[in-house]
């Protein structure tokens, strides 16, 4: 059974116990290497950081222990060493999980494969008595909270140590009791923010609302918004990767409308003859239209894997291409900053654009917002493959003109900008079915009547 999925190891802490963490630590730690361990706010995260730090150093390991950080400040430390983030991220308080680093970026799938094979082979790994390593604490967050500010003062301000480019904005932060309340409302009061943090006290049972920030558990915090004076409100999950955006009214913007407007300044600022926005099939043509603007092109990589994707066209690129900016939904990779996932990053960027634009309504302007949908069809898991295959056929059929992508599911895309993407769920018994259109509900129900005509033909 593979222990990795789409973000690192993750599952119920009767699954991710101790002794699963002393394993992987004995898997991945070897001598003359250097890891940096972290871990978020949940209950659970010191007993399994005590044993992966006990893992990696008895394979040869030294230890660097950060203590309660964000991932993107434990990626941040791992450049130029390894790491492992403690976090099931927006999981639920009893879940836990185990995300591993390599010079700032998450490890990739051979590299996962080779700890999960070093795990089910039962080895212990543990190296001679008098090679095992030491550990020591390490600061890392006001570097880290000094990095991020410096970024966001070079990007968007006079790169003066004193400037302060969101000096008079009011800022709502929802830290959903995650350890993003460790690093977001510091690193926005330092760019000239007025920051009000609300769940702001690191809880591992997360009491103020579930860790996921979703328009459903962001009621009350849309409803803070709307009874205030702010220009807009952030949120945060529960190690701080993902980022939320709310207008001042308190409303949800589209998380793709943000990676358009991020993606879209990225490209401008660009002095690359081929600048390249990486992101994943689900994300919207909204995006790809705004880089064309800007005079960059979309690349789509598997959701999960983002940092493989920037790899990829990297590899593939020429001198003249530069990967500016790599996404998926929520999630941010801001390559000239490093080449992790960092919400902390992205609250600062997006603060600082809806800085320049005046307000949250005026930045989201030039960005066509058409309805969006995403389904769930019941398909057991025997049939998926078989569905989908017939679906490589019967979808294009379906819909004669439109310009067909199987590489990552079934994505197709029509001259209006609608498209539609069909792939089944890697977790659940379902394919998946998003769309957006002027006429969603038309698209979706077509291709729905297709894709329950390919699952029945295939029990």
């Amino acid at each position: 059974m593979r222990l990795f999925g789409t973000a690192g190891i993750r599952g119920p802490v009767e699954d991710v116990t101790p002794s699963l963490a002393l394993a992987v630590g004995q898997a991945a730690g070897e001598p003359s290497e250097t890891f940096v361990v972290g871990r978020d706010g949940r209950e659970t995260g010191p007993a399994l950081a005590a044993a992966m730090e006990a893992g990696l150093e008895s394979a040869g390991a030294d230890v660097r222990r950060l203590g309660q950080v964000p991932t993107p400040a434990l990626a941040f430390a791992s450049r130029g060493r390894r790491g492992v983030m403690l976090t099931a991220s927006h999981n639920p308080p009893a879940d836990n999980g185990i995300k591993l680093f390599v010079d700032g970026v998450e490890y990739d799938s051979d590299a996962e494969q080779t700890v999960d094979d070093h795990v089910a082979s039962d080895d212990a790994g543990l190296a001679r008595w008098e090679k095992w390593g030491d550990s020591e604490h390490l600061a890392i967050l006001e570097q880290y909270r000094d990095a991020v500010v410096s970024y966001v003062r070079e990007r968007f301000g006079t790169h003066s140590s004193e400037d302060q480019p969101l000096a008079g904005l009011r800022v709502a932060v929802d830290c959903g009791n995650g350890v993003g309340a460790l690093a977001t409302p510091q690193v926005l009061e330092r760019l000239g923010a007025t920051v009000v943090a609300v769940n702001a006290s690191v809880d591992g049972h997360f009491p103020g609302r579930e860790s996921k920030p979703t328009p459903e558990t962001l009621t009350e915090f849309s409803e803070f918004l709307a009874n205030g004076t702010f220009d807009l409100g952030l949120a945060h999950d529960g190690d701080a990767d993902r980022l939320v955006v709310l207008g001042s009214g308190g409303d949800v913007i589209h998380e793709d409308t943000i990676l358009a407007v991020v993606a879209a300044r990225y490209t401008a600022d660009s002095d690359a003859g081929d600048p390249v926005v990486v992101t994943t099939p689900n994300a919207s043509a909204r995006i790809d239209e705004r880089v064309r603007a800007a005079g960059g092109r979309v690349e789509r990589v598997h959701l999960g894997v983002l940092h493989e994707g920037i790899a990829r066209e990297r590899e593939q690129g020429t001198e003249d291409t530069e990967i500016v900016f790599a996404a998926e939904p929520w999630k941010h990779i801001h390559t000239a900053f490093g080449g992790w996932i960092d919400g902390v990053v992205s609250a600062a960027v997006v603060t600082a654009l809806v800085a320049e634009a005046g307000d949250t309504a005026t930045l989201r302007e030039p960005v066509t917002e058409r309805p969006y949908r995403k389904v769930s069809v019941d398909c057991p898991d025997a049939a998926k493959a078989d569905a989908m295959a017939t679906l490589e056929t019967t979808l294009p059929d379906a819909f004669p003109g439109a310009a067909v992508d199987t590489e990552y599911g079934i994505r197709l895309e029509f001259e209006d900008a609608s498209w539609l993407l069909v792939r089944p769920s890697g977790t659940e018994p379902y394919i998946r079915l998003y769309a957006e259109s002027e006429s969603v509900d038309d698209l979706v129900a077509e291709a729905r009547s297709v894709i329950e005509t390919a699952i029945e033909q295939r029990l």
